[in-house]
Order: C-alpha cells, then structure tokens, then sequence
C-alpha cells in the first residue's frame, strides 16, 4: 500500500495534540473545584512577606515607623540605598528584637553602568559595591538597580556588544555581591522609564546568561502592568532560580493598592509566584491618595485577600 505522505503527518500531529490536550483536560476534570496551581509542593511552600519602603509607614523614626508596621503584620523593610553604609548601626538597632528584617535595597547608586563615559561607570561600580556591602551586613536579599534610565546619558547603543558588556560589568557584581551575602537584583522598567530593560524575561535571561548566583531580577507589578502581557507568566519566565524581589503598587496611578479600585488585581500574578513556591518579599513602593492611616491597612488586607484567592 502506498504511504500518503499528507494524510501521514495529519494524524501523526492530531494524534500528539490531542495526547497534550488530553492529559490537561483530564487533571483539570478531575478536580474541578481546584484553585489554578501545579499542585506541588512548591504552592505550599509560598508565603506573602509584605514589605514597605522606608517612606511607606507614618512615623517620624524608623521605631514609629516599625511600631506601625508590626501591628499590620509586615515582616520585610526596604531602604534607599543613598548614604546605606552609614546608618547600619542605626537600622541594625531599630531592627533588634523585631519581627521585621530587611528586605531589598533600593538602588542609592550613583552613575549607571551603561554609560560610554569610563568615569561614569567607575562610579556606578564603586557605590554599588559600598551599597552591597552595607546591604551584605544588614542581612538584605539584595540591591535593585537599573541598567540605564532613558534620561541618562552619554548611553551606549542597544545592541550585542552592549548586553554583552552588560554581563561582564554584572558578573564582576554579583561575586562581589556573593562575597558580601548578598544579591544585585535587575530591575525591568517600563519603556517611558527606562528602554533597555522592560520584561522580567529580559532580565532573567540576562542572569541566566551571566550565570552568577550573584545576580537576580525581579518583577514590579507597575512596571509589569504596561509591558507584561500576563503577570502569571513574567513571573514564571524568571523562575524560582533568578526571581528575587517583587514590588507592588496600583495599576493606575501607582498609588497604594486598591486606592485605583477594580484595575487592583494582582491574583494572577500570585498565582504565577504560588507556583513558584515565591517565599521572599513582596514590597510596596507607591504614593497614597488618601488618609494613609485608612488607606494603607486596607491596601495590606487586599493583598492578603488576593494572595489567598490565588
């Protein structure tokens, strides 16, 4: 009998379709009323560590502001990074006895790395690692930063040379990062902000390419909102292996969460880090519209409620 080549490879691929669909079909039949999870467990292992930026809690110290925190439940802190090494002993104290460790810094450095001006990178280098340093101390996750912003220049071009420059400057970081403790965390943008680095998946494939334990990204549900087309999938296109830091905001008018009403969900993006068996910090940086003592408790009951829907 003669082969028919066409009708061939018509079944073949029909056959292998319905085989991948049918495994789906069938998990998700089973168990109809199960939350969307892998079911493993890495979900079990997920837990929601609110953290706030230094300017998020009402307080004139870092003791009122600490005092607050811990009556909402929030366990993780995140400091600039500008004049970090100095106020070690200072944050170090405040912290004792707490509930609350750091979680991220934020940025604090001075120049960017992807400048064509030598100076310029030197400096970007330099305070990065007294930032580092300090962060390594303090007993932080890690340092955020951003290649370049699209106001800063002289820039290099976008191209092979410079990602690869790129990796070279991060590699020579992140072993600088390890020796401390710590972890410098790329952190993705969206295009009004900053060109270069936009998705969490640029980011991830930038550290899967230097390959440095040293080096991380994380994904920012602001920034996310404008250049993700799925926040489920940025965060599992990181992977549990390079995802380090999550930040989280309104989706509107980068206000506290909820204070933009229904555009404040978050569910899948939780459902991605559920998956992931995320167990780090999840970090407000935001303004507030309203009276932050109303505001910023039901920001935090939201996200919790949110986090379980998920």
């Amino acid at each position: 009998m003669a082969l028919d080549r066409r009708n061939f490879l018509r079944a073949s691929l029909s056959t292998a379709a319905l085989a991948a669909v049918g495994g789906t079909a069938l998990a998700s039949n089973a168990h109809p009323q199960e939350k969307t999870c892998c079911g493993g467990d890495c979900c079990s292992k997920a837990e929601l560590k609110i953290s706030f930026q230094e300017g998020t809690a009402p307080g004139k110290d870092l003791n009122e502001k600490f005092d607050y925190m811990e009556k909402l439940g929030v366990v993780g802190f995140e400091p600039g990074g500008r004049g970090l090494a100095g106020r070690v002993k200072e944050i170090k104290d405040a912290l004792n006895g707490r509930n609350i460790k750091l979680s991220a810094i934020c940025a604090g450095f001075q120049g960017f790395i992807l400048s064509t001006d030598p100076a310029i990178r030197k400096q970007c280098m330099d305070t990065m690692k007294e930032i580092m340093a300090a962060a390594g101390e303090l007993g932080s996750t890690g340092v955020i930063i951003v290649p370049a912003f699209n106001r800063q220049e002289p820039v290099m071009p976008h191209t092979q040379e410079t990602r690869d420059f790129l990796c070279e400057q991060f590699n020579e970081m992140g072993t600088f990062a390890v020796e401390h403790g710590t972890t410098v965390i790329f952190e993705p943008l969206n295009r009004k902000e900053a060109f270069y680095m936009r998705q969490v998946a640029d980011a991830a494939s930038i550290c899967r390419d230097i390959n440095n334990p040293g080096v991380k990204c994380m994904g920012d549900f602001w920034h996310m909102t404008w250049e993700e087309t799925c926040d489920m999938g940025a965060f599992l296109s990181a992977g549990k292996e390079y995802l380090q830091h999550v930040h989280i905001a309104s989706r509107k008018r980068r206000s506290m969460p909820g204070e933009d009403g229904e555009a404040d969900n978050y569910v899948n993006g939780f459902k991605g880090l559920k998956m992931l068996g995320y167990n780090k910090y999840v970090s407000f940086e935001c303004g507030c519209q309203g009276d932050r003592n109303i505001v910023l408790p039901a920001a935090v009951e939201l996200i919790r409620k949110q986090w379980e829907e998920a």
